[in-house]
């Protein structure tokens, strides 16, 4: 181009388009690509939402042929098996829960995850957390079995923490907790459980970071592309005491949707999760 020649338009997408392939997975560098006219992004983009929804036919094809599960349930139990192999035993907690179990876990009126507990009647609620429920059983486990002994569950909580493309109402937390170690073997312990859920997540590049809770103060948090998918940390703490748990444990708390976005570059929660517009992360409008 010489100096005396104008400068090429180039266009985006339309928003309709960017909505449209980001809805079937699109690639998110292909939303930003440049096109000197109309007709040229008009029919790139029908190639990809050709090519984006053959995908998604495939993958339902399978998923229907019985050669795979979704996602959350093959994760679910890829990581009961390692858990398990490693020595844990996985327990099956009640869904609902009490307004003293949030008490104790020093989440009192005016504390700001008080206000997205779903609530129900007579001072219940849906569990937010899965950490109320295992203190309870590390207390009764504690008089039966010696130490050291650790436990997991795999299971639903619930916030109303909808906002964003990395937050969902009911989200799947697995939690694994190690009671009765020597106390200086905590945090290596915390960072060899750690990439080992991740291992078997199949991700394999991720950072420890030092964080804030609003429960827990000082906290450790396992990080993709500075992206949560796991707080961590290691005690005894001070709200241990409410629970009568005395010994020194490691405890990691995982959102296995954040791991299937983290693992498959997915740019919002809501494929990886439970949903009537996703199956398996296919989008149902293809």
């Amino acid at each position: 181009m010489t100096p005396d020649e104008p400068e090429a338009i180039r266009l985006r997408l339309t928003a309709t388009q960017s909505q449209r392939l980001r809805e079937l997975g699109a690639d998110p560098l292909v939303l930003d690509e440049l096109f000197v006219d109309a007709g040229s992004r008009d029919a790139a983009f029908k190639r990809r939402e050709d090519d984006l929804a053959r995908d998604s036919r495939r993958r339902l094809k399978e998923l229907r042929a019985g050669r795979r599960a979704p996602q959350l349930v093959e994760l679910e139990a890829g990581l009961s098996a390692t858990l398990t192999g490693a020595g844990f035993v996985r327990v099956v907690t009640p869904l609902i829960i009490s307004s003293d179990s949030l008490l104790k876990m020093g989440i009192e009126h005016g504390h700001p995850l008080r206000e997205q507990v779903f609530w129900l009647e007579d001072g219940r609620c849906l569990r937010p957390m899965l950490a109320p429920n295992l203190y309870t059983l590390l207390r009764r486990l504690g008089r039966i079995w010696s130490k050291p002994f650790g436990i997991f569950e795999i299971g639903s909580c619930f916030r109303r923490d909808s906002k964003g493309a990395r937050h969902l109402n009911e989200f799947t937390m697995l939690n694994l907790v190690e009671l009765g170690l020597p106390a200086a073997e905590c945090r290596p312990r915390l960072e060899e459980l750690a990439g080992t859920v991740m291992a078997a997540a199949g991700v394999d590049d991720y950072e420890l970071v030092r964080t804030d809770s609003e429960v827990y103060g000082e906290m450790v948090d396992v990080e993709v592309n500075g992206a949560e998918v796991c707080s961590a940390d290691v005690g005894p703490h001070p709200l241990d005491g409410n629970w009568g748990v005395v010994d020194p444990w490691v405890g990691l708390g995982f959102g296995l949707e954040r791991l299937i976005m983290a693992r498959e570059g997915y740019p919002n929660i809501e494929r990886a999760g439970r949903s009537l517009a996703y199956v398996d992360g296919v989008r149902l409008n293809i």
